[in-house]
């Protein structure tokens, strides 16, 4: 695969480190040392986070979200030590995924997910995010199944923004009906349940609020712990607010901008 800005795709089968930045057109390699500073100053934030609120540095995974951006970024960032990547859209993400499938990358689904995309979105997601109504349960376990895959990792999303009667049309459930869709995961063949996500709500008291949102999730969680031990993912914390996220407890955070840049992504 080639495009107008990286040339041949950094992907192949080869070693990375030093054999990945002499294969590098010049335009690779500057996409790639924009991407390694970037990744520094997110790390750095992380681990000043992590401090902050008396944590391991190991405790946060960094999730980077790579939706809108070519398979060439997912390749560099692999070759930088990623080694997490998000995306939102299975028509973008399938393709993506393929391309990379020889690279040590953990993919995970974070976008509204539709039934009729369950199958392909299985293929290659190691965890899909935003499970956030029974009938996708159903999907995402038939289809599982079927595949023969290993279990699939599922989170439930909350919205928080519904506990006030608010978030109609958001996607997620309100934190009222998590105990229940989580227990459906659990008892879901070929799914496991992970944990719980969110976005820090645009409506509602906790609006304009990460620190008291990440802070109701983590409520959240704990409570879900309590009948699923296991599923102690707290998925949270976006380019802005990773900090509070962090202070809150969460396990997995996930950054696109502050890593990928406000560039002009590639179609």
């Amino acid at each position: 695969m080639t495009n107008d800005i990286y040339g041949p795709f950094p992907g192949g089968p080869r070693a990375f480190g030093q054999t990945l930045l002499d294969a590098l057109t010049d335009g690779q390699r500057a996409r790639y040392e924009e991407l390694g500073a970037n990744l520094d100053v997110v790390e750095r934030r992380i681990t000043a986070a992590c401090a902050a609120a008396g944590r391991s540095r190991d405790e946060v995974t960094l999730i980077v979200v790579t939706k809108t951006y070519p398979a060439e970024d997912s390749a560099l960032l692999a070759g930088l030590g990623v080694t997490d990547v998000a995306e939102n859209r299975d028509q973008d993400a399938a393709p993506k995924a393929e391309l990379c499938a020889n690279l040590p990358l953990e993919w995970h689904f974070v976008g509204q997910l539709q039934t009729n995309k369950v199958r392909s979105v299985v293929r290659y997601a190691n965890r899909v995010h935003s499970v956030d109504r029974l009938r996708l349960v159903g999907s995402l376990s038939a289809a599982v199944l079927k595949s023969e895959r290993p279990e699939l990792g599922c989170l439930v999303q909350v919205a928080l923004d519904k506990e006030a009667g608010g978030g109609e049309g958001r996607a997620g459930v309100a934190p009222a009906e998590v105990a229940a869709l989580a227990d459906a995961i659990a008892a879901a063949p070929g799914l496991r349940l992970d944990g719980v996500m969110t976005v820090a709500p645009l409506t509602g008291p906790l609006a304009g609020d990460p620190a008291g949102a990440f802070g109701r999730l983590a409520e959240i969680s704990t409570a879900v712990r309590a009948s699923h031990p296991a599923a102690t993912m707290v998925s949270a914390g976006m380019s802005g607010d990773l900090e509070q996220a962090v202070a809150a407890g969460a396990t997995h955070v996930r950054v696109g901008t502050a890593v990928l840049g406000v560039r002009s992504p590639l179609g």
